[in-house]
């Protein structure tokens, strides 16, 4: 009896070799995959495991798994690369930033590199052990330069930092709530910057502590939405103005009723294009309107 991955790998690969899935659509999602065969995710991921290895399809960001833009031909092995923790935790993360955190196991990450799920073991303890090293990698990405900043700008740059390592990593400002912060080297470098930029200042411990976990609540409280919006976009297939477009008749009712005359204003006044919900945008302009509200200027607090 055939394999279920293979069964699905087979299925998908007619698709793709009939042009039902043409070069850069996404295929099915491991959990779409999982619930339409009724298989473990961990089948799910070994079947596009195997078109992968194919030259089929290629993992985006944040885009997921994609019919490969160029066809290729099947690749062939020239050794076996070494099987290191960091090379174990760099899939890992791939596999996070593409599909979500929920995907990554140990058995899927066995499974994308070829190997047995004790070969992972040898490496890490556990699913809890290796989301840690995921996080710590994630975070450490980024170095800070040895230039003397002004105080805003040293806080404006972290804040900008941690917006990038969000940006690449949707799942990361998911892991933990603010009260519970991993202790992690590196996260702590992030700290540590904050610190250096309120050092000085003659505020006392809990202000200082209170500042550095408001920056770091605002900046990882805008990032939530990162993976919301890519999760809601692979769950309905609309994007956010496709989706708004769909609720136009349900807006207009609730707005264009009387009952809530000031928030209809603003919607006509807007215009047709609407409003922009750049996150991008929505961050920097949150940032600024922070530190202007907590005083600090280009010259000090």
């Amino acid at each position: 009896m055939e394999a279920p991955y293979r069964r699905i790998a087979a299925d998908l690969r007619r698709r793709i070799r009939a042009g039902e899935l043409a070069p850069g659509d996404k295929t099915p999602s491991t959990r779409a995959i999982a619930r339409d065969f009724g298989v473990a995710l961990a089948t799910a991921v070994r079947a596009l495991a195997v078109l992968k290895e194919e030259g089929l399809v290629e993992a985006r960001p944040r885009s997921g798994t994609v019919v490969a833009a160029t066809l290729s031909r099947p690749r062939r092995h020239h050794g076996t690369a070494e099987l290191t923790r960091e090379r174990i935790v760099r899939e890992a993360i791939a596999i996070a930033d593409a599909e979500g955190l929920s995907t990554v196991t140990v058995r899927s990450v066995a499974v994308r590199l070829g190997v047995s799920a004790p070969a992972i073991y040898r490496h890490v303890r556990g699913r809890d052990d290796l989301v840690r090293t995921m996080a710590d990698l994630a975070y450490g990405e980024e170095r800070y330069p040895d230039a003397k900043l002004g105080r805003r700008d040293r806080l404006e740059m972290v804040a900008r930092v941690l917006w990038r390592i969000y940006r690449r990593h949707p799942w990361l400002p998911h892991l933990t709530p603010l009260g519970r912060p991993l202790p992690l080297p590196g996260v702590v470098g992030h700290g540590e910057q904050l610190l250096l930029a309120l050092d000085g200042l003659g505020l006392d411990p809990a202000t200082m502590m209170t500042t550095e976990v408001m920056l770091y609540a605002y900046v990882q409280g805008l990032a939530v939405h990162l993976e919301r919006e890519a999760q809601a976009t692979s769950a309905t297939g609309l994007s956010e103005e496709q989706w708004v477009d769909t609720q136009a008749g349900a807006i207009n009712a609730m707005f264009f009723t009387g009952r809530a005359p000031l928030s209809a204003k603003l919607i006509s006044d807007l215009g047709p294009d609407g409003f922009d919900f750049d996150l991008d945008r929505i961050f920097e302009f949150g940032l600024q309107t922070l530190l202007n509200g907590l005083g600090i200027g280009k010259a000090g607090w």
